[in-house]
């Protein structure tokens, strides 16, 4: 089985206030560094997975460089990061090569590389086509930049382009959140990301938001009720648009459904490199047996050589997975094969659970499958806690 390899660039050029990643504003200075580091540890895959007691799969048909906002690197950095890349790993002819960007940091020469360097897919971090929303936030960017930059892109070849949208942004209502939508829509990206806003306190807008107060544009924030609006309104509008959702937080037209992340929600091998990036490998020794690797969640900790996190998955952490990430599929958790692989003992374990989230509407069944209820998507983390807290047997 193919799989996928992730590639983290925690810089930015701006850290804008709802971000809870692990990136950050940094000189220049330290990206050569960093790359540098990231392309031994790219070069050593083989022996660190070996080390770690996983599989090491050579065949790959995904890549994505995600962030920060890898385009903040110098052309001549990121090339040597997929040359290091395709050194390790034997990339197959039609892979799905991805790279976040923020708009307005397409500069030619940068667009120049990522055509070298065979990307075919660009994800847009426009967040909202609003520049009242985006400018709160501390986006550097304008509507006009991101149309600009879709049709750079275009012109370029590259016409596989996801948008991501943030729902509850302040300042944000249900007439600027569909306009939001309808430029999407009229842009023409085959890939929109929505995802509502996570008020936690691993962001400034969230510590705000937490206490009550002002800063950030935190009063403006629209309460939760008008965001799962907002949401339900994007899968409205997104479906009848022909932009169908097949994930909780991804619509795309028919064959633009993203490779990489669908590894992710199926359990398919990936390697992560770079700070606060996170892998899935197969046992050398134990077949249908995952372990998990992350690296350290901040730069200096990664740098120092902060030892790899490393947690063996066993079958009953397994069977949790399947139905956790599995349901954040549209198409949701085929029973029968969940039978086929962990025994119809482990599935009988879980049945209550099941009719009880069917019961509160938030399941669906169709013949042998389950998936969530729209209400569902809206609570899906109350649903997954319910499948991590339930009785399994060790399978």
């Amino acid at each position: 089985m193919p799989a996928g390899v992730y590639i983290s660039v925690p810089f930015c050029r701006t850290k804008c206030s709802y971000c809870n990643f692990a990136s950050e504003v940094f000189s220049r200075a330290v990206f050569e560094r960093y790359v540098e580091r990231v392309c031994q540890d790219i070069a050593g895959a083989e022996h660190l997975a070996q080390q770690m007691g996983g599989r090491f799969e050579s065949e790959v048909d995904s890549i994505y460089l995600g962030g920060g906002t890898p385009t903040t690197l110098e052309s001549g950095q990121l090339r040597r990061i997929f040359e290091a890349a395709r050194a390790r790993f034997c990339l197959a002819p039609d892979a799905e090569v991805t790279v976040e960007c923020a708009p307005g940091t397409l500069s030619a020469p940068i667009l120049e590389t990522l055509l070298s360097c065979r990307v075919n897919r660009v994800s847009l971090g426009v967040q909202s086509f609003i520049d009242q929303e985006s400018a709160a936030v501390g986006r550097l960017h304008k509507r006009s930049t991101v149309l600009d930059d879709m049709a750079r892109l275009r012109a370029a070849g590259i016409t596989n382009i996801n948008i991501d949208l943030i729902a509850g942004l302040p300042h944000q209502t249900a007439e600027s959140w569909h306009r939001s939508l309808r430029e999407a829509i009229a842009a023409g990206a085959p890939h929109v990301s929505v995802y509502m806003l996570e008020v936690d306190d691993d962001s400034r807008l969230g510590r705000e938001l937490m206490a009550g107060g002002t800063r950030y544009h935190a009063h403006f924030v629209p309460d939760e009720d008008a965001s799962a609006d907002f949401y339900l309104a994007a899968c409205e509008t997104l479906n009848a648009a022909g932009v169908s959702q097949y994930e909780i937080s991804n619509f795309a037209r028919a064959g633009f459904e993203s490779r990489h992340n669908l590894k992710y929600w199926t359990r398919q091998p990936y390697f992560g490199f770079g700070v606060d990036a996170h892998s899935m490998l197969w046992s050398r020794t134990a077949p249908l047996v995952a372990i998990r690797l992350a690296t350290a969640d901040g730069l200096d900790k990664y740098m120092s050589g902060s030892p790899l996190q490393r947690t063996a998955v066993s079958q009953s952490a397994a069977l949790e997975e399947t139905f956790f990430l599995g349901l954040r599929l549209n198409r949701g958790v085929d029973l029968t094969e969940v039978a086929n692989e962990f025994g119809g003992a482990a599935l009988e374990s879980l049945q209550a659970t099941m009719a009880d989230l069917e019961e509160q509407a938030l399941l669906r069944r169709s013949g042998h499958t389950i998936s969530l209820t729209d209400r569902g998507r809206l609570l899906s983390n109350e649903v997954f806690q319910s499948f991590l807290t339930a009785p399994t047997p060790e399978v």
